[in-house]
C-alpha cells in the first residue's frame, strides 16, 4: 500500500523525484565546475605555450561558443533519444575534453579539445532542468529548480579550488586527468541512479518552440524584451571578460596558482550570495534600482581592485562577485513579465542563447585589447562599459511598470 505526504505525493514518487534531483544537481556541479575551472588553467597555459591575451580569450571563448550554440540542438536530440543517455554522453564528452587537454602540445590542440568540451557542456542545462520540471509538479518544481541552480554555484566554487590545489602538488597535465576522472565517475553514477520514470515523453507539438504562435513570437521581441536582452548581453560580456582576465591581474600582483584559485573561488562565493540577495532586492526595490546598484558595485569594485595590493584585493573580490552575478538573477526573473505566457519558451531560448553567445565573443575581443593596451586598462574599460546598462534600465523601467500593471 502506497503512503503519501501532506501534498498527496506517494513515497515511491518522492524517491524517484529525489533521484532525479540528485542526478541533475550532480551533473550541474560537474559541468559548471568544468566551465569555470578554466579560469585557473588559463595562466598556466599562457606560461606553458607563450600565449597572448587574445589567444587566451580565444581558448575561453571556444568552449562557450559551442556550449551556447548547441543547447537547442541538444534539447531536440533529447526528444528523440533518452535524455539520460544524452546527459551522460555530454558529461563523458566534457570530461574527455580535460583528458585530451592533458596531452595537448599547443594552442591548436587546446583549442580543439575545448571546442569538443563545449559540445559536451551544451547538454546539461536544458536536459537537467527539463528532467526536474518533468519530475516535480507545481510549486515543488520551483523549489527543486532552486536547489538545482544552487548546485551549479557549488561546482563553480569547488572545482576551481580543487584544481588550484592539485596544481600546487603536481604538473597541470596530471591534475587534469584527475579532474576528468571526476566527470567520468559522475556520468556513470547518473546512468546508474536514474529511475526509469525520469525519461519524460516528448513534449506535445503545441508546446514546442517551433510551433509557437506568430503573435507570441512578435510579443517576445517587444521593445521591453529587447532592452532587457541588451542589458543582459552587456552584463554577460562584462562578467565573462572580467573573470577570464582576473587571474592575470592577480598574477601581476604576485599571486601563485593556489592564490589565483582562492581569488576565483571568492568571486564565485560572492556570486552565489548575489543571486540570493539580488533576487530578493529585485522584487523589493524594482529592476531599475537593482541594476543601478549591482552594475555600480561591479564598476566601482573593478576600478578599486586595479591598484590594490594582493591581500586587500582578496577582501574586495566577494563584493565584486555579488555585483557580477546579482544582475543576471534579476534579469532572468524579469523575462516572464515582458512576454505573454505562450511566448516564454521562445523568449527564454533567445535570452539564454544570446547571453551565452556574448560570453563566448567577449573574451577574445577583450584579449586583443589586453595585448594592445595592457590588462589593467582593459579591465578599466570593462568597468566603464558595464555602466552602459544603466541608461538602458532607465528606458526599460516605465515599460516594465506598464507591463506589471496589465
Amino acid at each position: 500500500m502506497r503512503t503519501a505526504n501532506s501534498l498527496g505525493v506517494s513515497r515511491s514518487t518522492q524517491q524517484a523525484e529525489r533521484r532525479v534531483l540528485a542526478l541533475a544537481a550532480s551533473a550541474h556541479v560537474v559541468h559548471d565546475g568544468y566551465t569555470d575551472l578554466l579560469y585557473v588553467l588559463l595562466p598556466v597555459w599562457q606560461a606553458e605555450f607563450g600565449l597572448g591575451y587574445g589567444e587566451v580569450g580565444m581558448l575561453r571563448g571556444s568552449y562557450m561558443a559551442t556550449m551556447s550554440a548547441l543547447q537547442i540542438p541538444a534539447s531536440l536530440l533529447a526528444e528523440r533519444v533518452s535524455p539520460i543517455i544524452v546527459l551522460v554522453g555530454g558529461t563523458l564528452l566534457a570530461a574527455s575534453c580535460f583528458l585530451l587537454a592533458g596531452v595537448s602540445g599547443g594552442l591548436m590542440g587546446l583549442l580543439t579539445t575545448l571546442l569538443l568540451g563545449g559540445v559536451g557542456a551544451s547538454v546539461q542545462h536544458p536536459i537537467a532542468a527539463g528532467l526536474i520540471s518533468s519530475a516535480f509538479e507545481g510549486v515543488r518544481s520551483r523549489t527543486a529548480l532552486g536547489v538545482y541552480n544552487f548546485s551549479g554555484d557549488i561546482g563553480k566554487m569547488a572545482l576551481p579550488a580543487l584544481t588550484a590545489l592539485l596544481l600546487t602538488f603536481m604538473p597541470w597535465r596530471q591534475a587534469l586527468w584527475i579532474v576528468a576522472g571526476i566527470g567520468i565517475v559522475v556520468a556513470v553514477l547518473v546512468l546508474l541512479v536514474a529511475p526509469r520514470s525520469s525519461v519524460p515523453a516528448s513534449r506535445p507539438k503545441s508546446a514546442s518552440v517551433a510551433d509557437a504562435a506568430p503573435g507570441a513570437q512578435r510579443v517576445s521581441m517587444s521593445l521591453g524584451f529587447r532592452l532587457l536582452f541588451a542589458i543582459s548581453l552587456i552584463d554577460s560580456a562584462a562578467r565573462m571578460g572580467f573573470l577570464t582576465f582576473l587571474p592575470f591581474l592577480l598574477q601581476a600582483k604576485g599571486a601563485a596558482i593556489g592564490e589565483i584559485g582562492l581569488g576565483v573561488t571568492l568571486v564565485f562565493a560572492g556570486g552565489a550570495a548575489g543571486k540570493l540577495v539580488c533576487g530578493y532586492l529585485g522584487a523589493r526595490i524594482g529592476v531599475l534600482a537593482t541594476v543601478i546598484l549591482t552594475e555600480g558595485l561591479t564598476a566601482a569594485g573593478i576600478l578599486a581592485l586595479l591598484p590594490l595590493p594582493l591581500e586587500p584585493a582578496f577582501v574586495l573580490l566577494p563584493a565584486i562577485g555579488i555585483g557580477l552575478n546579482g544582475t543576471s538573477s534579476v534579469l532572468y526573473g524579469t523575462v516572464p513579465e515582458l512576454v505573454s505566457r505562450e511566448a516564454r519558451t521562445r523568449a527564454f531560448g533567445i535570452f539564454y542563447t544570446g547571453t551565452a553567445g556574448a560570453s563566448a565573443v567577449a573574451p577574445p575581443i577583450m584579449g586583443l585589447f589586453g595585448d594592445r593596451l595592457g590588462m589593467p586598462t582593459t579591465l578599466a574599460g570593462i568597468a566603464i562599459g558595464v555602466l552602459a546598462t544603466i541608461p538602458l534600465a532607465v528606458i526599460l523601467n516605465p515599460l516594465l511598470v506598464r507591463a506589471q500593471e496589465r
